[in-house]
């Protein structure tokens, strides 16, 4: 197969990292497997508009991207429903979607069970028919992003203690969230501090990813509680995986989900893949079953034989 890596030199763990021997040993352990690949640095300011370049290429089979999870998230939108398949190489600080697809998180493992991988196609999400891989939310989750963004952080584990203590200055102060929403086709009011809509249905005893990527629904997550302290509680239990147990979080499993908001602001009040962005008057998320492309471990627990698109061998 034919792979171009892009590796994002300002994002995540990369920007700590000897580039050069990193970038010797994708092409090694590629090659070994019959592949071709080359390997390019991006300064960080040009990555979007450099993995959109290369989705609109003809010439190769697999982009690889390496970056913080939102190189990962900016390169899946670009793919969506192209033939090119996305690769990740784990750089950031959740990593949720690689967690999704099951590579490992260490690079060096990631490479090799990369180059060795299968090619499959595996669901979005969109919203306004933008697409996400992970989640879009509403509520408590912009405003920790919100304050997460004024804080200054300049590593991997600073950014975890900036979250840390943006989510307790969020939790201070809770927002309420009024929106009109249809849930195929069930039509509800509600007045909530945190609405999410995940790519498939979160897993369960982790951190919020989920466990099959192929599963054909939106998860759907409303808080029903505003008390501070049991929004702390279900905060926590969404974090290590036993938000089946808090009776404050109902769950729901959709295909397409709309809503209107009616608030007065509008800008930086929606989350999508962890990034702020606008929450619009009307929204309407849906799910794209097998609308992206991947590179995944072979070994995968998801893989199903009769659905894989093919096996990834040497040409």
């Amino acid at each position: 197969m034919k792979i171009l890596a892009l590796l994002n030199q300002d994002g995540g763990t990369l920007k700590t990292m000897d580039l050069d021997q990193l970038s010797a040993l994708i092409r090694d352990e590629f090659q070994v497997h019959g592949h071709e690949i080359i390997v390019e640095h991006c300064a960080g300011k040009a990555i979007v508009d450099t993995i959109r370049k290369a989705s609109e290429r003809t010439d190769i089979d697999v982009l690889m991207v390496g970056g913080g999870d939102g190189t990962v998230s900016a390169a899946a939108m670009a793919l969506t429903g192209k033939p090119i398949a996305l690769a990740i190489l784990p750089a950031g600080t959740m990593n949720l979607f690689a967690r999704t697809l099951q590579i490992p998180l260490d690079l060096t493992d990631a490479i090799a069970a990369l180059s060795s991988g299968q090619v499959l196609a595996v669901d979005v999400g969109t919203v306004n028919g933008e697409p996400f891989v992970h989640q879009f939310a509403v509520g408590l989750h912009a405003r920790m992003v919100r304050m997460r963004e004024g804080l200054t952080y300049r590593s991997r584990v600073g950014k975890m203690f900036a979250t840390s203590r943006a989510v307790f200055l969020a939790l201070r102060q809770l927002p309420s969230v009024e929106l009109l929403i249809e849930i195929d086709g069930a039509q509800q009011r509600i007045s909530s501090p945190a609405v999410a809509i995940s790519n498939n249905l979160y897993g369960e005893g982790h951190v919020p990813y989920a466990d099959d990527p192929r599963g054909g629904v939106l998860g759907v997550y409303i808080c029903r509680v505003k008390a501070p302290r049991a929004v702390m509680k279900l905060t926590f239990d969404i974090m290590r995986g036993s938000w089946r147990q808090n009776p404050h979080l109902e769950v729901l499993t959709a295909h397409k989900v709309a809503f209107e908001y009616n608030g007065r602001h509008h800008d930086k009040r929606a989350v999508r893949d962890g990034e702020l962005t606008r929450l619009e008057p009307s929204m309407v998320v849906e799910i794209k079953p097998l609308a992206l492309n991947v590179l995944v471990p072979a070994e995968a627990s998801y893989h199903a034989t009769e659905d894989a698109t093919h096996a990834v061998s040497a040409n």
